[in-house]
């Protein structure tokens, strides 16, 4: 099974890639988590992405898709993977297909995870993040004062939690005004290929993961 999850920023994607991966055993493949990865380790795909993100430039498409293509030639993403926060805009969606049917490894589906943009700005509005081990939880969805009281797997003592920058209503605003523009036209391009399925993201996390497994049995 080898899928991407599309949706806007706050429509749940890393969740439930999260939940695909302990119910089906393929590894979420994060652009975000391979750059960090890659720039940690200092290996040279990681060395240009981190002199692109010194001098303030985005990381080249053709970066990321090398440490894609790295990725997916280690054993664990033989039986699929799924695909979070990449492609982004039609010229990376190409730039994958081509890679994919490079090295053998097409996709089996593409979720579009929908959820009206006010919603957005509401769970997007309500993310924290520890200082201290990066956990995001929300307090509009947890139950009141659970995050606050929960012991941070790195510190043993309470999350130390905060928002982040682009985590304000503002910023959001202008995030899904780029989804709009780059990312949607994506739904149309994989449409023309019968990879598309759309599911409903709003509810509780279970429900919403129903839908996606109902999704990708068809």
């Amino acid at each position: 099974m080898r899928i991407v999850l599309l949706g806007a920023p706050g429509s749940g994607k890393g969740t439930q890639s999260q939940r695909l991966v302990e119910r089906h055993g393929i590894p979420q493949v994060s652009t975000g988590d391979l750059l960090r990865a890659a720039v940690a380790k200092g290996t040279p795909l990681g060395l240009k992405a981190k002199e692109a993100m010194a001098a303030g430039r985005l990381v080249a498409d053709e970066i990321v898709l090398g440490m894609i293509r790295e990725r997916l030639a280690e054993p664990d993403t033989r039986h699929g993977f799924i695909l979070d926060g990449f492609p982004r805009n039609l010229a990376q969606a190409r730039a994958l297909d081509a890679l994919l049917g490079e090295i053998g490894q097409p996709l089996d589906a593409v979720v579009q995870m929908e959820v009206d943009y006010g919603e957005l700005s509401r769970r997007i509005s309500g993310r924290r993040t520890c200082s201290d081990c990066g956990r995001v939880v929300n307090l509009l969805t947890s139950p009141p004062g659970e995050a606050e009281r929960e012991a941070c797997p790195k510190t043993g003592k309470p999350h130390r939690l905060f928002q982040r920058p682009d985590d304000n209503e503002a910023t959001v605003t202008e995030r899904l005004k780029v989804y709009e523009q780059q990312t949607r036209p994506l739904v149309d391009y994989y449409r023309e290929q019968a990879l598309l399925h759309t599911i409903d993201a709003k509810g509780p996390v279970a429900e919403v993961e129903q839908r996606l497994e109902r999704a990708l049995a068809q």
